[in-house]
């Protein structure tokens, strides 16, 4: 992979990543390698950019990463990350490293990893379908009033349950360590295309997380009189009302990020990772 224009995209609200991000562009140009900078929230701004980037840095935590995924696909892209967040799962280089690993990345010698996207098509009445992509998750929750919600689920055309809870969460298997895993779902392989479905804490309903098979189509209907709302990744936020239908499935899209850390660290990183080893900041992502 040769590299020769580079974004790099940092969180607005937290001022050492703004301050990283600029000494790393320093660091690139000094390279002879083109580079622009921008935050990572100015979405359309970062679509305007993008074209002939042949690299995304990212400068945060793993919900920076989010937020550029949305910005750069359906363009192949690849992320990588630089950590200054807390855990920092999807994130490739911690900030005290990046002067000694980057030039390994910007010569071409990484890897580039692909995972798989939800697709979410939100049906109301009276509007135009609204469709969604999420490389973490996609959230039915409750809204503003401590209430549980129903919410009707079928799998592939067959009924499941209702679901009497605060939320239903669908989640890709990047997803699995995120909003699923603390409310007790299984961690899953990362380059799995099969995502899982789980409710937060259900009430005398069906109450285990499912994993459900790549090509699997999940139908969530909304049956509440109480104030619900949509979460795509953490970040994207639409109001539901009784009645809508949320169709759930693999996205054509896919999130490429570009690593330089051996193929098979995972599972031997995964407990440090949970326990905050990496990255620890009193701070948010």
């Amino acid at each position: 992979m040769k590299i020769k224009n580079v974004g790099i995209l940092y969180h607005p609200r937290v001022e050492i990543t703004r301050k990283k991000a600029n000494e790393v562009i320093g660091f690139i140009k000094q390279q002879g390698i083109s580079a622009w900078i921008c935050s990572a929230w100015e979405k359309e701004k970062i679509r305007d950019l993008l074209k002939g980037t042949d690299l995304v840095l990212t400068v945060g935590g793993d919900g920076t990463i989010l937020r550029a995924v949305q910005s750069v696909t359906p363009e192949a892209t690849p992320v990588t990350g630089i950590n200054l967040g807390k855990l920092g799962f999807l994130t490739e280089l911690d900030a005290d490293e990046t002067t000694a690993k980057l030039p390994h990345l910007l010569s071409g010698k990484g890897w580039l990893e692909e995972r798989a996207m939800l697709q979410v098509e939100l049906k109301s009445k009276g509007k135009k379908p609204r469709v969604f992509h999420a490389l973490n998750d996609a959230v039915v929750g409750r809204g503003g009033v401590a209430r549980i919600i129903r919410i009707e689920a079928a799998v592939d055309g067959q009924t499941l349950t209702t679901y009497r809870a605060d939320a239903v969460i669908v989640a890709t298997a990047t997803g699995s360590t995120g909003y699923a895993l603390a409310a007790g779902g299984p961690v899953m392989r990362p380059q799995s295309r099969d995502f899982l479905m789980m409710p937060v804490a259900p009430h005398l309903c069906f109450a285990h997380p499912l994993v459900l098979e790549e090509n699997s189509e999940v139908v969530l209907t909304l049956n509440t009189y109480h104030a619900a709302t949509l979460s795509i990744d953490g970040h994207i936020n639409t109001p539901l009302s009784d009645g809508d239908r949320l169709f759930l499935r693999r996205s054509p899209n896919i999130a490429r990020f570009y690593r330089i850390r051996p193929r098979d660290c995972f599972y031997q990183n995964l407990e440090d990772k949970l326990k905050g080893k990496q990255g620890d900041s009193d701070r948010k992502s």
